[in-house]
């Protein structure tokens, strides 16, 4: 807790010599577990980022997860993306990937290894530009319940996590980083909260950006399975 309070008062000390504005990121999840082994995520998500109150980037996406292990769970997604600017769509994004997410537990610490890789296609409606994109991410993402043994209804839980970005063919190749901290409530069996600070750095060929988000989510985790609820597992996953 000191931790994570003596990060928080850093990085407001760092807005505050940068001058730089808070930006806001909201999302909504939800998890359907229809299946022992399968599962369908869908995620609506909007971000104020040169303005906190004004939205100028959404998103919504979706797909497959298989849980192939209790610890090991690949997905498939796709998702289209769009960004405004002065109150016009700029650029809009069709997304598909692939990842695998591995994790395991200390005590009660949970550590989540999260691989992904992406394949992207842009549109700039106001150039009628077109481009493509790779990119490979990593995301090391750590949460321990704070109240309980494990994440359950009534639960108040801490979460942290980094992420790094690496993209193709476009330069510098190490694109992005991003560095989370906050706290969630597991309020039911179907519904959680979270929020949080999230810091992202762009590393552009222009020079680099960071940007600072208030993080606020909704997450809804529906189990339409048999399973034993007194082993339940929930399902955080995190900005995206």
């Amino acid at each position: 807790m000191k931790l994570i309070l003596s990060l928080g008062l850093l990085l407001s000390l760092s807005i505050y010599k940068a001058q730089e504005h808070i930006s806001s990121f909201n999302a909504l999840t939800i998890t359907y577990k229809f299946h022992p082994k399968f599962f369908l995520y869908a995620e609506g998500q909007s971000r104020g980022i040169e303005e906190y109150t004004y939205p100028d980037y959404y998103e919504i996406k979706g797909g497959l997860g298989y849980n192939l292990t209790k610890n090991h769970k690949p997905f498939i997604g796709l998702g289209r993306y769009a960004t405004y600017k002065d109150h016009a769509i700029n650029k809009e994004e069709f997304r598909v990937w692939l990842q695998d997410v591995i994790d395991f537990k200390q005590g009660r610490v949970k550590f989540e290894n999260r691989f992904r890789v992406e394949k992207s296609w842009f549109y700039e409606p106001q150039t009628e530009k077109n481009s493509e994109r790779m990119r490979y991410r990593y995301r090391l993402n750590v949460s321990v319940p704070l109240n309980a043994k494990k994440i359950a209804p009534g639960t108040v839980f801490a979460n942290v996590y980094d992420e790094v970005f690496v993209v193709t063919p476009m330069k510098p190749s190490f694109a992005r980083n991003r560095v989370y901290g906050g706290f969630g409530y597991q309020i039911d069996e179907n519904f959680g909260v979270l929020g949080g600070y999230l810091w992202q750095r762009e590393f552009e060929a222009k020079g680099n950006k960071n940007v600072h988000f208030v993080y606020l989510a909704l997450n809804i985790n529906i189990d339409d399975t048999d399973n034993d609820h007194k082993n339940k597992t929930y399902h955080f996953p995190g900005a995206d």
